[in-house]
């Protein structure tokens, strides 16, 4: 079977998040399991790698917004899989997203497939991720292609204004109707991966649920509806690249491979940031809204009476401030901004996990934290909801600060029997989040879709 990715980051070339991290480790293990597989993505101007030029031209099929612009068509291999990056003036910028995005990543879409073509790659499934890659899903319906479209997140949506978007999409006046791309007045890159891909998967089964409902589904859920009535909707847990998270390898911590093997760890991230003997709850996150760190914020004074609190994250300038200043506390560490290296020092260091998420399609910080022996307080939600076992972790359900810290008390109460800890800690460190699962899902997917 041969597969096509289409998305906006893969790790390690170009990552931001969570949807990177999904590129890099699905399509390596769908190799490893047989499949021909073809990673699609920007070209951007600080991408960590350097691709092989295989072709540049004029690419008419993407003109009227941009003339016929030149295309660089760069190519790497890696573990089987062929990755395939598209160079345009629209991504000579710093950085991954800027404000024109839609605009971006509706050219970089028209451009996907007439690039498949001049490269002799003619997929059996092309599957697109996130909104960025709606638009090469509608292409893709238009011209017989089957397709699965994957919602990372539905809060992100890629809508512009229709009449300027209508010009950059390349598509047929009848596709931006109510039935195709049009959301509200607006073009929605989203709306029209969900309308027009085969089949959609969200990347748990829990978030397909939550998505159908008004709470959850940003004003798509009818749509969701009916796709789930339809029976082109389901959720498919992602996986984690355990090669890259394994505590008896990792080469940033004191490796141990057992919750005896971690008090090295944590004693290494003591001295590192000068806590005290007591428990460290830590989270590494995005800085927003969804992640509920305002919730953090605010349970502050009451955590610190019992629980040292280490934070590595970026994003949001309210939250930033609010733990900056909080900084200055004996009990609270913050570090502001992505580090890899020291995201596993805290995963492996820290005692106990915070996620109180508003909500979370998957998350993978949970996964990684059972793995490296440190339980996860979660909200349940999503994702959380389908990888935290009760008898490893402590959840909660509402979206509070108290019910939050009702949680860590749990938490601190359960710390407080050695035994009890050390064996939710040996669960978590056992359960497999391997990519196999999921990855072979997604080919017996495939393989029902190509042969229908």
């Amino acid at each position: 079977m041969q597969v096509v990715h289409v998305g906006s980051e893969v790790f390690p070339y170009s990552r931001s998040g969570g949807l990177g991290d999904v590129l890099g480790a699905l399509p390596t293990e769908q190799a490893r399991l047989g499949a021909q597989v073809t990673v699609v993505s920007p070209w951007y101007a600080d991408l960590a790698g350097t691709p092989v030029l295989v072709w540049d031209g004029a690419l008419p099929e993407v003109s009227g917004a941009l003339g016929s612009p030149v295309v660089r068509v760069g190519e790497l291999m890696e573990a089987g899989v062929r990755y395939v990056f598209i160079g345009m003036d629209l991504f000579e910028r710093p950085g991954l997203y800027h404000p024109d995005d839609v605009w971006r990543y509706s050219l970089f879409s028209r451009a996907v497939l007439p690039v498949l073509r001049r490269l002799d790659v003619l997929p059996d499934i092309l599957h697109g991720h996130d909104w960025q890659a709606g638009l090469v899903v509608a292409h893709a319906h238009l011209a017989g292609q089957r397709t699965v479209f994957s919602v990372h997140n539905l809060q992100y949506q890629g809508r512009w204004n229709l009449p300027e978007a209508a010009r950059w999409t390349g598509l047929p006046e009848w596709t931006l109707g109510q039935d195709g791309l049009e959301f509200h007045g607006d073009l929605s890159l989203m709306k029209g991966g969900l309308t027009f891909a085969d089949h959609v998967t969200t990347v748990s089964p829990t978030y397909a649920l939550e998505i159908t409902t008004p709470q959850y589904g940003e004003g798509l859920d009818g749509l969701l509806v009916r796709l789930t009535r339809e029976g082109r909707l389901s959720g498919i847990i992602n996986g984690l690249d355990q090669e890259r998270w394994d505590p008896r390898t990792d080469p940033d911590i004191p490796a141990f491979a057992d919750a005896s093997g971690k008090a090295a760890a944590r004693t290494a991230l003591q001295q590192e940031f000068g806590l005290d003997g007591a428990p460290v709850l830590a989270t590494v996150s995005r800085l927003a809204d969804q992640k509920g760190i305002d919730l953090l914020v605010e349970a502050l004074p009451e955590l610190v009476k019992d629980w040292n609190v280490v934070v590595l994250g970026g994003g949001d300038p309210l939250l930033t401030g609010a733990l900056m200043g909080w900084s200055q506390h004996a009990r609270v560490e913050f570090r502001q901004g992505l580090n890899e290296p020291l995201a596993h020092r805290i995963y492996a260091g820290a005692d106990a996990f915070a996620m109180p998420s508003r909500f979370e399609p998957c998350g993978l910080s949970q996964m990684i934290s059972m793995r490296y022996g440190t339980l996860p307080v979660v909200r349940e939600t999503g994702g959380l909801v389908d990888t935290v076992p009760h008898d490893i972790g402590f959840r909660f359900q509402d979206a509070t600060p108290d019910a939050l810290l009702e949680a860590c008390r749990d938490a601190l109460a359960e710390y407080g029997r050695p035994q009890a800890w050390a064996a939710r800690i040996e669960r978590g460190m056992a359960l497999d989040f391997s990519w196999a699962g999921p990855a072979g899902q997604y080919l017996g997917l495939y393989g029902r879709l190509a042969r229908a």
